[in-house]
């Protein structure tokens, strides 16, 4: 039978608002107070349209409201963290709501709520996707109250009312999340999330969720290294292909924030949104504030199964060209650094088509007075003693060679040693009494404004006009610090200072917007020193991101581990670098480097001018495989599998289930411990499937239950590409 269409209802009479997808149901009743409450969320067949919302005890006065808002305000019996902080003008705090309606469309629901005193209407927004079963949401905060008149009466007439006052004064939002999230009773909970750090970013964290609240955050102005806007919850049983899982996303590329609650009465929320503690906004009469989605996914298939039902939603409703395969990249940082030339560039232009690659990136150091990292960043014209006839001469070579041509920039960035910050000192994002923090010797371009904003979108574009530019890789290498204005506050309120915090991101996305917009075949490659802003929404306007600065093999194995939780192989860029590693000094055969990154948007990054006549031709051959298989990586559905003694491997299946791809590695050997067969559960059992290089034939029920040996290399650092094809029943 075939799976319902994704739509949305609502039944007035009831107060009932139910989304369909695929395979489950969220449900939203309007309580008695005016407020959506969570109802069901959970597989297709638990749900009933009959189901009461959760009753308090009737023998205490100190337990919170049984039925969980879907955006908890600051008022009534809630105890819990409130996803929505407001004060008015006359010092009250928090929205009492009444229920004003709804608007339908087919995949789109607005509960729209009105405070019943105050100027102040929430739209809680619900959207499906076709095919999907994720449920996509966010909030829309309103002041509703008209501009108070100018006041021409003599001074010694009486104020304004409070009242008066209160209606059309402003409205300080402390705290806008765009959702709630409510898990269903279970008998444990178990939180996974992704912490890390530079070098070392998406480490998968799964423990048991205490009785307390647990806060996740970045509050660095760019989605973060430390924390990813992403958790999942279970009831501790699920594995990676069985049990339940709850898992939502929020895109946003700023600061965030997500709170998990758990009560000691066994009720678990989480709510979230963009800001963090100490930031607060200013709504004025007119003025609405939109806070980005927040999404969320039920799976029955444990986490593999929500992983790949991201997957799949991301390539069909985030990524801008998802039927567009990546390119195999090659990027000049670890081979030069600074030391940018124009003949050094040549000649690894010409090494890259050598390997195959089908993309040139001159990175860091090849404009301004560019010689380390303390001067010229923002000065985005070639560096005349490297460049001395400009780019072009570069870019015309490298099309010359069959390969596209790409640029490093970082555009939100200032050197204090620049012409544009002695030219704009008022443009860098600073507190005009406090001393500045300088990270990387830079400091961070205002976006806010909209003359800083235009300049660097007329920067861009302009690069890709003089000097042909095909991809861009937009990096960001330091947080912000002492966020405020230097000089006149501009036209962003000076009563509302921390606007710049939500305004900036969203400069950054409408300049790659715009520069997509008004250049089709352009591309972009996210990155904030590795994978400093990594999340839903960079990702809707751009190609992939650069997941870490360490390119050693084994600790990306870990890194891509927890990036797939999320996100699909083909937003994941991986390279394949020298050995001994530039970061962690270990020596690794160019093979094992070559599986690992294969896994990903493969890249190369080394100093191809030091390899080996013997190294360059079998890199070549690793390049010619990854095409052969590139199709299964990036398009793919993805299955990830471990086995003992350290043994872990990625099965990338095409969607019809005919073709398989195999990527297995085994960092250490143990004596005497021969990895065992890894069984393939993403296999038919009644098909039969041939090993494209061996010519075997399996039977996929015996690969299932007993799995496939190997044949992994003796030694440390083994690795295998295994590739199967369905044969005709």
């Amino acid at each position: 039978m075939p799976a319902p269409p994704s739509a949305v209802s609502f039944d007035p009479a009831a107060g009932l608002a139910v989304l369909t997808t695929p395979t489950t149901r969220y449900a939203v009743r309007i309580g008695t107070d005016g407020s959506p409450r969570h109802l069901y969320w959970g597989p297709a067949e638990g749900f009933s349209a009959d189901l009461p919302l959760p009753v308090s005890p009737a023998d205490s006065s100190f337990e919170a409201d049984a039925a969980a808002d879907e955006l908890a305000p600051q008022t009534g019996a809630r105890f819990g963290p409130a996803g929505l902080q407001v004060r008015f003008a006359d010092g009250v705090q928090g929205a009492q709501w009444h229920f004003a309606g709804h608007t339908l469309t087919d995949d789109e629901l607005r509960l729209r709520l009105t405070d019943r005193h105050y100027p102040l209407a929430a739209e809680l927004c619900y959207r499906v996707r076709p095919g999907s079963d994720v449920i996509e949401r966010w909030t829309e905060l309103t002041h509703t109250g008209t501009p108070a008149p100018v006041d021409t009466s003599p001074a010694d007439t009486a104020p304004a009312s409070a009242s008066a006052s209160a209606a059309t004064g402003p409205i300080t939002v402390t705290r806008l999340d765009s959702a709630s999230w409510t898990a269903p009773p279970l008998a444990d909970y178990r939180l996974s999330h992704l912490v890390g750090g530079w070098n070392s970013e998406f480490q998968l964290q799964r423990d048991r969720l205490p009785v307390a609240e647990t806060v996740l955050t970045s509050r660095r102005g760019l989605t973060g290294h430390h924390a990813a806007p992403w958790l999942a919850l279970d009831d501790g049983t699920a594995t990676e292909e069985y049990g339940e899982v709850w898992s939502t996303a929020l895109a946003w590329s700023g600061s965030w924030r997500i709170t998990v609650h758990r009560d000691p009465v066994g009720r678990t929320t989480w709510t979230g949104g963009f800001g963090h503690e100490g930031l607060s906004w200013t709504l004025r009469p007119g003025e609405t504030l939109h806070s980005p989605v927040f999404a969320g996914l039920h799976s029955t298939g444990g986490f593999g199964g929500a992983s790949r039902a991201w997957h799949a939603h991301v390539r069909a409703h985030v990524l801008p060209t998802p039927d567009r395969d990546l390119p195999v990249l090659y990027n000049s940082w670890e081979a030069t650094g600074f030391e940018v030339e124009e003949k050094g560039q040549f000649r690894l232009a010409e090494l890259a088509a050598r390997l195959g690659a089908e993309l040139f990136v001159l990175d860091d150091g090849w404009f301004g007075s560019r010689t380390d990292d303390r001067s010229g960043l923002g000065d985005w014209t070639p560096r005349p003693a490297a460049f001395p006839h400009g780019l072009r001469p570069l870019s015309d070579h490298v099309r010359g060679l069959g390969m596209e041509f790409g640029l490093w920039v970082e555009p939100e960035m200032v050197n204090t040693d620049s012409d544009l910050y002695r030219a704009h000192p008022d443009w860098v994002l600073h507190s005009p009494t406090r001393e500045a923090t300088e990270l990387r010797h830079q400091l961070v371009l205002d976006l806010s404004r909209p003359e800083v904003e235009a300049w660097v979108h007329r920067t861009l574009d302009g690069l890709v006009t003089e000097h042909g530019v095909d991809w861009f890789k937009w990096d960001a290498n330091r947080p912000f610090t002492e966020a405020g204005r230097v000089g006149t506050p501009g036209p962003a309120p000076a009563l509302d200072p921390d606007r710049l915090w939500i305004e900036h991101t969203r400069a950054v996305h409408r300049i790659m917007d715009r520069l997509r917009a008004d250049r089709p075949g352009l591309r972009i490659e996210a990155c904030a020193g590795g994978g400093g802003r990594v999340d839903l929404a960079v990702l809707a306007r751009t190609d992939q991101a650069w997941t870490s600065d360490n390119t050693d093999p084994v600790d990306r194995i870990t890194i891509q581990h927890g990036f797939s939780q999320l996100l699909p192989a083909r937003a994941m860029a991986a390279w394949v670098t020298d050995s001994p590693n530039v970061t962690t000094g270990r020596t690794t055969p160019l093979r094992f480097r070559f599986h690992v990154a294969m896994a990903g948007a493969l890249g190369l990054g080394g100093d191809l001018t030091r390899w080996t006549d013997a190294e360059l031709a079998e890199a070549a051959g690793l390049v010619t495989q990854y095409k052969e298989i590139r199709a299964l990586v990036q398009h793919g559905h993805q299955y990830r599998l471990t086995g003992p003694g350290g043994l872990s491997a990625v099965h990338h299946t095409s969607p019809d289930g005919r073709d398989h791809a195999l990527l297995a590695w085994r960092p250490n050997a143990r004596f005497g411990h021969r990895p065992a067969p890894l069984p393939l559960p993403a296999l038919a059992p009644d098909a039969r499937y041939r090993d494209l290089d061996t010519g075997q034939v399996h039977h996929g029920s015996t690969l299932r239950r007993h799995g496939l040996d190997l044949r992994l290399p003796d030694g440390d650092h083994a690795s295998r590409l295994t590739r199967l094809t369905r044969l005709p029943s």
